[in-house]
């Protein structure tokens, strides 16, 4: 298949200096230096407090690496992840914990850590649509989930500061199933460190992540009888055919339509109420729309202006413009026409992010200004807690989002990848499983009705099962936790659905 990056961009890493020569005017029999092994810095624990709901909650920091070994012993990478542990519960092996990891795939875990889950967020000025003044830093978040649950983020190898060991390739890492594995192992190691095998567990997995917690949800189950209480799967999807379009696959524009309204009446281009015009438009887009586009060329011209008329009507784009199109826009171009007029340019991760076009005449936006105001924010903000709060520095770089791991194996054999079916297999075996989608209206990354058809399409998973699985709208975009609001009812959400797990 041809690989979809969930990720606007990667950094763009210089790759190491080669093998410099050796000295030829050395003697022939002198001694060869033995190669620098490279050591990690010791694990560092610190104890810390933070206000939630009202009460001071203790917790203990412990940021380090864990080794993943071969069958034989030998190591085969050690993967970096800080773990939050309330410190005040006489016995910690029946509290739930939460391993959280972000996607790319290529990014750390510190979108999830510093913007969400943990007790450190990062600052970002009102709605979270503004880019903040330099340098970002940290602050409190009394709406972490910590007082309810541990928290472990997890940075997949070659992310973060994990890294493959010397005897091992960093390619053998980078895919589909490759990365399920390796994380498992590292799940399976700290649950057994941390003697919480009798803890009730959760995944949460965003953008890339979701695939990885549905794929996690069977693995873990089915190689080392680790069954899940609850994976959230938070702006993502299960089905990359939801997403890609091409000659004769028109699905992706029915999954993107509705969101289409979300954002076109964010931004003033449409009327009414929103939540209810998002559910008429995606009742049109999977009814009369898919029929429209299942037609082709043969669609007659008085049907054609007249859904037209329908499509601008959803999403404040001209019915000229859809007509000029076949009734058929992606996504970015829609980002650049919405507020063409007015000279701006929205963001793909978050579409309520606005920024002056730089090609007022361009068919898409050459820049997402969703993910330039939060990356640098991110990144200078991890790296200054991990080192001034936690105590752990590494000379190598952090790989906030890293195109290290391309080319990415998708292990899908000629197909589109789909772990649908992986899903609904954890869910059939584990009569105990929830599943929470977390989605935000204005996520053009991965809209919101993507996950909802696989799930749709899940037509051999039991009613029982079905109604295991609920979601959550928010009003932000992929990362809608920068958002005040969202955050709070981020917060609600979670701590409802691992309480439900409790009854």
């Amino acid at each position: 298949m041809v690989p979809l990056s969930l990720c606007l961009g990667f950094a763009v890493v210089a790759a190491p200096d080669g093998e410099k020569p050796a000295d030829a005017s050395k003697a022939a029999d002198a001694p060869k230096a033995e190669p620098a092994v490279e050591k990690s810095p010791k694990p560092q624990v610190r104890e810390a407090s933070i206000l939630i709901a009202g009460k001071k909650i203790p917790y203990r920091v412990s940021t380090a690496k864990i080794q993943i070994e071969h069958d034989d012993g030998k190591p085969r990478a050690s993967i970096f992840h800080v773990s939050y542990e309330r410190s005040d519960v006489p016995d910690p092996a029946g509290r739930p914990v939460m391993f959280a990891f972000n996607g790319g795939p290529g990014s750390s875990a510190v979108w999830l850590h510093l913007g969400v889950l943990g007790p450190k967020r990062v600052e970002l000025p009102g709605d979270g649509t503004q880019a903040p003044r330099p340098p970002a830093r940290v602050i409190d978040n009394p709406l972490s989930i910590l007082d309810v649950c541990d928290l472990v983020f997890v940075d997949p190898v070659s992310t973060g500061y994990s890294r493959a060991e010397k005897d091992s390739k960093p390619e053998e890492f980078h895919g589909l199933n490759e990365d399920v594995e390796s994380v498992g192992d590292f799940i399976r190691r700290w649950i057994t460190e941390h003697e919480r095998w009798s803890s009730p567990k959760y995944l949460l997995g965003e953008s890339y992540g979701g695939i990885r917690a549905a794929g996690l949800a069977s693995h873990l189950q089915s190689r080392f009888g680790m069954s899940l209480n609850g994976v959230i799967l938070l702006s993502t999807l299960l089905d990359f055919s939801t997403l890609q379009t091409s000659g004769g696959n028109d699905l992706g524009y029915l999954v993107y339509l509705p969101s289409f309204t979300g954002v076109a009446h964010f931004h003033r281009k449409i009327s009414g109420e929103r939540d209810a015009l998002v559910r008429e438009c995606a009742d049109f887009a999977f009814g009369e729309y898919a029929s429209a586009l299942l037609k082709g060329n043969a669609l007659d011209d008085p049907s054609r202006v007249a859904l037209a008329a329908k499509l601008a009507r959803f999403t404040g784009i001209d019915p000229a413009v859809w007509l000029a199109h076949d009734l058929r826009l992606d996504s970015a171009f829609f980002r650049a026409e919405l507020l063409r007029k007015e000279g701006k340019v929205i963001g793909r991760f978050d579409a309520r992010v606005a920024w002056d076009a730089a090609d007022q005449a361009a068919q898409s936006p050459d820049c997402d200004p969703s993910y330039e105001l939060a990356y640098g924010a991110f990144a200078t903000a991890l790296l200054d807690y991990l080192g001034r709060d936690l105590g752990y520095k590494e000379d190598r770089p952090y790989e906030v989002l890293t195109g290290k791991v391309n080319p990415w194996r998708w292990n899908a054999n000629n197909e589109i990848v789909n772990v649908s079916g992986r899903l609904a297999n954890a869910l059939r075996d584990n009569p105990h499983l929830r599943v929470l989608v977390m989605a935000g209206y204005t996520d053009l990354a991965t809209p919101p009705e993507g996950v909802a058809y696989s799930l749709r399409h899940m037509l051999d998973l039991p009613a029982g099962a079905r109604n295991k699985v609920q979601t959550t709208r928010f009003d932000g975009g992929h990362m809608f936790y920068l958002n005040p609001p969202d955050l709070a009812k981020a917060r609600a959400d979670l701590v409802k659905f691992i309480a439900a797990g409790n009854d």
